[in-house]
């Protein structure tokens, strides 16, 4: 037993060393393959991971065909045999055959994917006033005038402030504005804005007016469906329907809102603080606290005539 062993470990120190820088070797495996019993020691047989499976018949080397790769050159050049094409296909037009494409075409796809065109013509019929980004030169002097967004909303300017911020080095002066935006058809929104001129402060605040664009519910005959209140800080303001040919009878920022709004007959009162900017968002406090009697009704499930019952 000591001597088969022995045998075994001999033969396989050589074969690992035969084939230790081979390393597309394939794996072999030691397999005991069966002899008539003999006095002498054991016969092995070496067979590799691929072979095991298989027959030893199918495995040697004169049954592998291998004609085809005789004929064949790797760097000759192989001629390009496309197959035809089927019954019933016709070719396409090219690209260089179509008809071409006019200046209105061009100038509409090139909108589509981009904007309008600096020169403020829109092929596409979009509106070029509104955005708020262009800005055209007037003269050679490096002055910049900005046009006035056309976006159906009027501007009133409500007050306009000085104030002062005192640093370390001294006192910074800037201008504060409020303006009030309405289309008089129930939009309105009140703003504010800061800057070192009245003209960019004015523009500041009538871009932060339009981000606060708030409804107000009115009826047909355009005043408030009921009464309401609101305050904001220290202000507060008191709003009440009138009947038609009353008129806007308010003072201050309160008229000023309700007219941007497009209301023509409500009673408006201020109480407490006469600060401008205050009592205008509290007037837009008090605008939001309404509701239609519709909205009413629909909440409640009921019809609009069993609300005065």
């Amino acid at each position: 037993m000591a001597t088969t062993s022995t045998l075994a470990a001999t033969h396989l120190s050589s074969l690992s060393a035969r084939h230790r820088h081979d390393h597309r070797s394939p794996r072999l495996f030691l397999f005991l393959k069966p002899s008539k019993p003999s006095s002498g020691p054991p016969r092995f047989a070496l067979l590799s991971s691929s072979s095991a499976s298989r027959p030893a018949a199918a495995v040697r080397a004169g049954d592998i065909d291998t004609s085809f790769f005789d004929a064949v050159n790797p760097d000759a050049d192989v001629a390009f045999d496309p197959p035809a094409p089927p019954e019933g296909f016709v070719q396409p037009p090219s690209f260089d055959d179509g008809p071409l494409e006019g200046e209105d075409e061009i100038a509409a796809a090139y909108e589509e994917l981009y904007g309008p065109a600096y020169s403020g013509v829109s092929v596409l019929g979009n509106d070029v006033s509104v955005m708020d980004s262009k800005v055209k030169k007037t003269t050679g002097f490096g002055k910049v005038k900005r046009e006035k967004v056309k976006d159906g909303f009027e501007e009133r300017v409500i007050q306009v402030r000085r104030v002062t911020k005192v640093v370390k080095g001294g006192k910074q002066l800037h201008f504060r504005a409020i303006v009030v935006v309405g289309d008089k058809k129930g939009q309105v929104g009140v703003g504010v804005g800061k800057a070192k001129e009245v003209i960019g402060a004015v523009q500041k605040s009538a871009v932060n007016a339009r981000r606060n664009i708030i409804t107000v519910p009115m009826t047909k005959y355009l005043t408030f469906p009921h009464r309401s209140e609101g305050d904001y800080g220290a202000a507060k303001v008191m709003l009440r329907p009138a009947s038609p040919g009353t008129g806007v009878i308010a003072g201050g920022a309160v008229r000023i809102v309700l007219e941007m709004a497009g209301v023509e007959n409500a009673l408006g009162k201020q109480l407490g603080s006469k600060n401008a900017l205050n009592n205008a968002r509290a007037t837009v406090v008090a605008v939001q606290m309404m509701r239609q009697f519709r909205d009413v009704a629909l909440d409640r499930g009921i019809p609009m005539e069993e609300l005065w019952k």
